[in-house]
């Protein structure tokens, strides 16, 4: 059986075939340009530097180019990288296709999709779950498809799905424990609040942020999506319960410095920021300690300032978890 990249250990050199996530001319200390690159394939994802590069090499070993890659897997400040030997561009005869090289999440769509509509079905207010039932027929194909970030967490076809359905797990256990809660609005708010990403984002193979997504941002992004349908839909534009619809998705983000314009000032959306923020730090460091080894210690997390989390030496809870990516 052929190794993946992640299938490598420190000090192996290697000869495969992977996708260019990422590829970024740069100038070093000297001011010599060289390719920031990040490599993956159905495994995960390696970071590595193509030095002594120049404009045409930028241009030929760009983000989503399949190509072969010579070189050594080393480790550099507590972080898997490769040392690159030579890259060469694998053209389209040689039987490669991107999807080979996307990595899924762990849960089939259709059963993902099944699940987020009984969740839709409980929605009781009327404007909310018609708004989310609108925008998941407009936007489905897309929000089943893409993932739910370029690299933090979640990076993964059907990332975004999953995420969003993993979220209204927890908010039915919350909603469950508060008869405070309205779980209706809370539903409402998983689904929606990063939905705005299937604009955000250009899919699930290398993906980058669109022009709106840099410009805009998701939050906005699905805010305007949401007048837009109930506008299309004939609900009344000033009615409250658009209000705290529209809330919802531009505060969970939780602070000004995450980027949301305004701070939760709802019960739901308080409990929406601290869902959302749960579900990718769990993920997040999941995802890490899969790829550890028992007994040491995960490569910073950058998505959790930095820290790094050990992986115990008998974890049958992580053993028995689902791999993530």
């Amino acid at each position: 059986m052929l190794k993946r990249l992640l299938d490598y250990n420190d000090g192996e050199e290697m000869d495969i075939v992977v996708l260019i996530k990422n590829s970024q001319l740069r100038n070093n200390k000297k001011n010599n340009l060289y390719l920031a690159m990040q490599f993956g394939d159905g495994s995960g994802e390696i970071r590595g530097n193509y030095w002594d590069a120049n404009n045409q090499d930028a241009a030929t070993f760009s983000t989503g180019t399949i190509v072969e890659l010579n070189g050594k897997r080393e480790e550099y400040q507590g972080r898997p990288q490769i040392r690159i030997y030579s890259l060469r561009v694998v053209g389209p005869q040689e039987g490669y296709e991107l999807d080979q090289f996307i990595k899924s999440a762990p849960e089939p769509i259709n059963e993902m999709e099944q699940e987020i509509n009984n969740f839709v079905a409980q929605i009781q207010n009327k404007t909310w779950k018609t708004i989310v039932e609108y925008l998941l027929k407009k936007w489905g194909k897309r929000f089943y498809d893409y993932p739910a970030g370029k690299s933090n967490h979640h990076a993964v076809r059907g990332g975004l799905a999953f995420h969003t359905l993993s979220m209204l797990k927890d908010a039915k256990g919350l909603a469950d424990n508060y008869e405070q809660v309205n779980r209706s609005l809370l539903y409402a708010g998983c689904i929606l609040h990063d939905m705005g990403k299937v604009l955000e984002l250009t899919g699930p193979a290398a993906t980058q942020y669109t022009a709106e997504g840099n410009l805009v941002g998701h939050l906005v992004l699905i805010d305007e999506q949401i007048m837009l349908a109930a506008n299309e839909l004939n609900f009344d534009l000033e009615s409250e319960d658009l209000l705290l619809l529209r809330h919802m998705v531009l505060s969970h983000h939780g602070k000004f410095e995450y980027g949301s314009p305004k701070l939760p000032a709802l019960l739901e959306a308080e409990l929406l920021h601290r869902i959302d923020d749960l579900d990718a730090t769990v993920y997040a460091v999941t995802n890490a300690l899969q790829h550890t080894p028992k007994g040491q210690f995960t490569e910073p997390l950058l998505s959790q300032d930095g820290k790094r989390y050990y992986h115990p030496k008998h974890d049958p809870a992580l053993e028995k978890a689902r791999h993530l990516e």
